[in-house]
């Protein structure tokens, strides 16, 4: 099997893995409409007392609070994907094998998630924001071209999520659990990502360095780029730089882990 197919049928194989999670999917998807309500009761009741916050009137504050419960798994902003398998792996010694398996460790982890991601993007990510825009004056925009910029984004999105957690995970290698790492990283993508509260809104210096951490890219990024409110190229080169430099730091990583595991194997 050539390289390309291999990871598109790892690719394929994440995706049906979660489709046969159907209950735990029809829960997800009234949880995330469930918070949509809250959190859009109290974006109405901010916008209310100060108009035009954070540079969005309040349909487009709306319509974040929706594009976030409809990105909230896709960009998995609390983890929860592969790397909790493949921390088990590292702690059990599986890993192993892995590293002596013909397919690269990281785009094989990265094939796997893009599959999970494609899967929550179509499974919890159209109801909960096609209720919100029947519920709620939304600014969702008609041109088929703003949501083109807008998907890609949300892909770079997936690839720079990814590279955390990739290197949260490898970070097992030199920690007795991985755990509290990954906890860290949770706390980290539910503060700045713009999950509960669009960055914009953060005052001062504060908001300018959540706004420079790669966890921006997660949700505010995109969806930035489809409210019309940032430049999708200047965007695009944000989260890419993000993403390139990260996705490199975890193939270090990765490469110092296969010594590792070769010198104790030997």
């Amino acid at each position: 099997m050539g390289t390309g197919r291999l990871y598109t049928a790892v690719a394929l194989g994440g995706f049906r893995r979660y489709a046969t999670y159907r209950t735990a999917t029809a829960a997800g998807v009234f949880t995330n409409t469930v918070f949509g309500l809250i959190l859009a009761y109290i974006m109405s009741a901010l916008w209310d007392e100060k108009p035009h916050l954070g540079g969005y009137d309040q349909a487009q504050a709306l319509s974040y609070v929706w594009l976030s419960q409809a990105l909230l798994m896709v960009v998995a902003t609390m983890g929860g994907g592969f790397e909790d398998e493949l921390l088990e792996r590292i702690r059990t010694g599986d890993i192993a094998i892995d590293l002596y398996r013909p397919a690269d460790l990281q785009l094989w982890w990265l094939a796997q998630d893009a599959g999970r991601a494609l899967f929550h993007l179509l499974g919890r990510g159209v109801v909960p924001l096609a209720f919100g825009a029947l519920c709620f004056e939304l600014a969702l925009p008609t041109d088929p071209l703003t949501w083109l910029a807008f998907l890609v984004a949300v892909a770079l999105g997936v690839l720079v999520s990814f590279s955390i957690r990739y290197l949260v995970a490898l970070s097992a290698f030199w920690l007795l659990d991985g755990a509290g790492t990954a906890q860290m990283s949770m706390i980290a993508g539910v503060f700045c990502s713009g999950m509960l509260l669009p960055l914009n809104v953060f005052p001062g210096a504060l908001g300018e360095v959540v706004r420079a951490l790669p966890w921006s890219s997660l949700i505010q990024a995109p969806v930035d780029v489809l409210l019309g409110t940032a430049d999708p190229l200047g965007t695009y080169a944000f989260q890419g730089a993000w993403a390139v430099g990260l996705l490199a730091l975890g193939r270090l990583l990765q490469s110092a882990a296969t010594r590792r595991v070769v010198v104790q194997g030997g």
